[in-house]
């Protein structure tokens, strides 16, 4: 390593070794004040207490991981600076999903497939659980890439052998103190990534080699020039308006059938926070997008041959160590590796909750469990989660396809149930039930056999023919004599 790569990498050790300081004095204060009789809740829902405040910034470092940072830098070679459009439509996501975000504080469940089961039953409930689990698993695995892509430009170690690390400090960190850990390290994470990552581009774009935002978009244009078509560095547009469509649809979908956001919906103190938190949490993320994005075009402008290499996973953290200054380097890096990390917990902790809330007490232990118990398994499944997405990391490069898949097959089929779950009083079980079958079903298809035809995310048409299977099988099941599901109850704000 050199000086540069040193001073970086040393302020990410101590980063990091403040988050965890962090996580560990969270966790014990919320042991201190919690009210509740129930371990297992501290330990997966921070005691249902969450400010507005803080719920934003859980709800924004959960999306602002690999795939809304490392994951733009590297897809501006594809895309141009439209590649920004993957996180300005989760910003756009997060303030229309505000309209029922007080809806999962308000209701009893703590999990997306609780609220399904509610109206639907045991059927719907089992299916919702299983593909919401393989889902984080996933995308647990999309930020152990981007976590693993960095330090792997910092200290030129095998990517394999950082990921095997990061996945290992990423359990460590996530056992140690739950999700009052997490949500309360968020909180440094996301002031560092906004404010930290906007003033390095700053300070990069008005160094000597660039020489200002001109300068920078000339030069884009000039290398887009003579590619010969290969790329067009600049372009807003160029992602095209079918996947911006299927992106904003994505995360209007993913947000409410998310178990990552829902459960940071549901550790709120009331609705109200809840509501607040996902307003600010998105005009956040639609602001800071275009970051990442400028980074990005700054390595594949700037830096001699990257262009050649094709799309680069580590192009953030090439631009940051070679244009910014050492310690504005490595807070920023330092930021990014400690939010992907807090992504991957939040997966993995949402993880945890849907096996405990939706298989193990239901379905295995169903003479009851104590609370500790409850934890352990709760730990246990984390460890299965971090494995499971190790394994997807070592398979995979691309962060924001393995993100995209993830999002489409959890949440396709269940936010057409969810939807009607909550809004139309006389949708049937069975309706329900196939609804979520036939989404599910339909997304896999177009992910793995017809390759996402027109850039359009799978969660489009998969929840296209949810919700026109729902409404049908509705009519005929009340035609032949149904009856309505039963209609989820909800506490008083």
């Amino acid at each position: 390593m050199n000086a540069t790569q040193k001073t970086t990498f040393i302020i990410i050790i101590i980063y990091m070794v403040a988050t965890v300081a962090i996580g560990l004095f969270a966790s014990a204060r919320q042991k201190k004040k919690s009210k509740s009789d129930n371990a297992n809740e501290d330990f997966l829902m921070a005691g249902k207490s969450l400010g507005p405040l803080v719920l934003a910034g859980t709800l924004f470092a959960a999306n602002t991981g690999g795939a809304s940072t490392t994951g733009i830098a590297a897809n501006v070679y594809s895309y141009g600076i439209s590649a920004a459009w993957y996180v300005i439509a989760a910003g756009i996501g997060f303030v229309l999903v505000s309209l029922v975000a007080s809806y999962f504080r308000r209701s009893s469940a703590n999990t997306v497939p609780q609220i399904i089961g509610m109206r639907y039953g045991k059927p719907s409930h089992i299916i919702t659980a299983i593909t919401s689990i393989l889902a984080l698993f996933m995308a647990t695995g999309a930020q152990i890439i981007a976590t693993a892509s960095i330090i792997n430009v910092l200290t030129g170690v095998n990517f394999k052998i950082v990921a095997i690390i990061t996945t290992i400090v990423v359990i460590a960190y996530t056992m140690i103190g739950g999700f009052a850990s997490v949500a309360s390290a968020n909180m440094m994470h996301v002031f560092f990534i906004t404010v930290g990552m906007t003033i390095a581009l700053f300070i990069m774009v008005k160094s000597e080699t660039i020489g200002g935002f001109t300068s920078l978009f000339d030069k884009a244009r000039e290398v887009s020039l003579g590619s010969n078509g290969q790329v067009d560095l600049i372009s807003m547009t160029k992602i095209g308006f079918p996947t911006v469509l299927g992106y904003v649809a994505m995360y209007c979908m993913t947000f409410p059938t998310g178990q990552e956001i829902v459960q940071t919906f549901s550790s709120a103190k009331n609705g109200a926070a809840a509501k607040t938190g996902s307003i600010i949490a998105g005009i956040l993320s639609a602001v800071y997008a275009i970051v990442p994005a400028l980074i990005g075009l700054i390595a594949y402008s700037y830096i001699d041959g990257y262009l050649e290499n094709g799309v680069s996973k580590s192009a953030l953290a090439d631009a940051t160590i070679r244009f910014a200054p050492p310690v504005v380097a490595g807070i920023v890096l330092a930021a990014v590796v400690a939010a992907t990390i807090s992504s991957a917990s939040g997966n993995m902790i949402g993880t945890a909750t849907m096996f405990s809330n939706d298989i193990y007490k239901p379905y295995i232990a169903k003479n009851g469990t104590d609370p500790e118990e409850e934890v352990l398994v709760s730990k246990i499944v984390m460890i299965l989660a971090g494995l499971f997405g190790l394994g997807v990391a070592l398979l995979n490069s691309n962060i924001i396809s393995v993100m995209m898949s993830a999002f489409a097959l959890r949440s396709a089929g269940p936010f057409a149930a969810f939807v009607c779950g909550l809004f139309w009083k006389d949708v049937t079980q069975k309706a329900g039930f196939i609804a979520i079958l036939s989404g599910t079903i339909v997304s896999a298809l177009w992910i793995f056999i017809l390759n996402n035809p027109w850039g359009l995310s799978a969660i489009v048409p998969g929840a296209i023919v949810a919700f026109i299977v729902i409404f049908i099988v509705t009519k005929i099941d009340l035609a032949s004599g149904g009856k309505p599901a039963p209609l989820i109850e909800f506490n008083e704000d």
